[in-house]
């Protein structure tokens, strides 16, 4: 390997440096970079593009909710059927939440997260507590939940400050809020750049949302190929929405039958991967009260 600018080949003295942003070609110095610069420019930016649409549209194995932590199983995309402990952090499903709660009432147990086996709490505050003590630990989950609490309270700065410092971890659901700031320009001014940064991170983390609103947003600027490979990822991870506008794209002759139905297959796979005798058990048991 040798210099692309000067031709020095790289030996036990001679160190290269990669080109960070389209990893193709090495520097001895800085200066040989600087130099090179204007004559590969036009081809760095084009590899770089490459690279990064090769990270951004790679198919995430799962979703950004990923797998409860007791049964196993992928965590359904509806919050509502899972509970995030303010503990430890963890997403428990409903199902084993539920199993958990028939066996502490009929052994007439004291309450404590299904998980790591801390004491229930018994007030907000003590919740809080909980959390604020996972934030301290560097928890970006429970950034991210102490920034809904502080948004909701209305002190917007404290939000983004949270969930801003927890995307910097590296949480892809902090990283859809971040864009949703820069998106409504609450406490930051507005910025599509930076908005479309962080959906692109949060979507390359498993946020599903992120994904169909990425997908969204190239449709709304004719880049029908890039909202396509946006909305079959997301309804390969299980995303209603995604699903039925790739449904629509398909009727308006927008995307191939062999792709809407690999997307369908795929989409109903990922759902009954959700489900399990004890979420159903959990869903006749919120029926019925």
């Amino acid at each position: 390997m040798c210099c692309a600018s000067c031709g020095t080949a790289e030996v036990d003295d001679v160190k290269l440096k990669t080109c960070s942003a389209c990893k193709s070609v090495r520097y001895c110095s800085v200066t040989c970079q600087k130099e090179h610069r204007p004559q590969h420019k036009r081809a760095c930016k084009k590899k770089a593009g490459e690279l990064h649409d090769e990270i951004l549209f790679k198919q995430p194995e799962s979703s950004y909710e990923g797998d409860c932590p007791l049964c196993c199983l992928p965590i359904s995309l509806d919050k509502t059927k899972s509970t995030l402990m303010s503990c430890c952090s963890k997403i428990i499903c409903e199902g084993c939440e539920y199993s958990y709660g028939m066996r502490i009432f009929e052994e007439s147990l004291e309450p404590t997260c299904p998980f790591c086996r801390h004491p229930a709490p018994n007030s907000e505050e003590e919740e809080i507590k909980n959390i604020m003590k996972r934030v301290k630990a560097n928890d970006p989950v429970a950034m991210v939940q102490m920034s809904l609490r502080r948004y909701e309270a209305g002190d917007y700065d404290d939000a983004f400050r949270y969930v801003n410092k927890a995307a910097e971890l590296g949480d892809a659901g902090a990283h859809f809020q971040v864009a949703t700031f820069y998106h409504d320009g609450e406490c930051v001014e507005k910025d599509g750049k930076k908005e479309l940064y962080h959906l692109e991170q949060a979507a390359i983390g498993g946020d599903v949302t992120a994904r169909y609103n990425l997908g969204g947003k190239e449709f709304n600027h004719d880049r029908m190929d890039r909202a396509m490979k946006h909305w079959i990822i997301a309804a390969k991870l299980g995303h209603d929405d995604s699903l039925d506008a790739l449904k629509d794209s398909y009727e308006d002759g927008l995307l191939s039958k062999e792709d809407f139905a690999s997307a369908l297959r795929a989409h109903q796979h990922t759902v009954e991967a959700t489900k399990s005798p004890q979420r159903e058990a959990a869903v006749e048991a919120r029926i019925e009260r």
